[in-house]
């Protein structure tokens, strides 16, 4: 049977699941302007509190998942990886082919979230905690009945939170061990980098707040030059300088090797998960 497009000028969007990263997409489309605030709902079934916070943008807050897949043209399933399946299989009865189905817990894979649901229009998109910044880095993969245009709407979608490319869903093991585990490096990076300010001498604040935006800095380089990072770095070590004796430390100490080992650590275990 044909697969019915979305209407982008019409469609409504509901989030199965009302915690952290269904509020960051939630607030970022409604940021963005791609989706008035009353054309997106969710169910909350008895915390008061997230029931208030979706409210107080103008989400539709309804009692019950069911209400949220009728009311919607794309379902995003955004729930803790070992209840998805709990989650999917008590709205199968009004899952149908007219909708775009969307998964972002972490492991579980489209044959998975296809057979659970009875639906092969499913697209799963593996975001990260920065959206709640606006900085995701996201990468999705399409289902077997998902048309170029659903991934493209969906693409809209996750694109009001940050950056989502595309990728085989044979690499998300992969994702998950650079973007989706990343942030955490880089939040010990820049931990670190603070530690050493104060024990060169700065106050903890300044050190904190200089350690962050270098981060920040360094990262907006590399993604608005197109630079290779070697380059850049190159580029701010001046022979015999300070910045190449830092550089020599870190070196010493691995740092490179390190942070490749992590990903792959990381990415491993998703891979274990994703079996179990």
């Amino acid at each position: 049977m044909e697969t019915l497009p979305i209407s982008a000028e019409s469609f409504k969007v509901g989030f199965i699941g009302a915690g952290k990263m269904a509020e960051s997409i939630a607030r970022g489309v409604v940021a963005s302007g791609m989706l008035p605030p009353n054309r997106i709902s969710t169910a909350v079934h008895s915390n008061l509190n997230r029931r208030q916070v979706f409210e107080s943008f103008g989400v539709n807050v309804f009692s019950s998942s069911e209400e949220v897949v009728k009311e919607s043209d794309v379902v995003i399933f955004s729930v803790k990886p070992q209840v998805v399946k709990k989650a999917i299989t008590e709205v199968r009865s009004t899952l149908t082919k007219d909708k775009v189905l969307v998964s972002v817990a972490a492991g579980i894979k489209l044959k998975d979230l296809q057979e659970w649901s009875g639906q092969d229009r499913f697209i799963r998109v593996m975001p990260n905690t920065p959206a709640a910044v606006g900085e995701a880095a996201s990468v999705m993969s399409l289902g077997t009945a998902a048309t170029e245009e659903d991934g493209a709407l969906v693409a809209k979608l996750f694109g009001s939170v940050g950056k989502i490319l595309r990728a085989d869903e044979k690499m998300f093991d992969a994702v998950t061990g650079l973007s989706g585990s990343g942030p955490a490096y880089i939040f010990l990076a820049i931990e670190a980098l603070a530690d050493g300010g104060v024990a060169a001498g700065l106050p903890r604040e300044l050190a904190l707040g200089l350690a962050s935006q270098t981060v920040l800095g360094a990262a907006t380089m590399v993604s608005k030059t197109g630079k290779h990072p070697g380059v850049l770095k190159d580029d701010v070590t001046s022979p015999g300088g300070t910045t190449i004796a830092g550089v020599h430390e870190l070196e010493k100490g691995s740092f490179r090797a390190t942070l490749m080992n992590a990903v792959v650590a990381a990415a491993n275990r998703s891979r274990e998960l994703s079996q179990s």
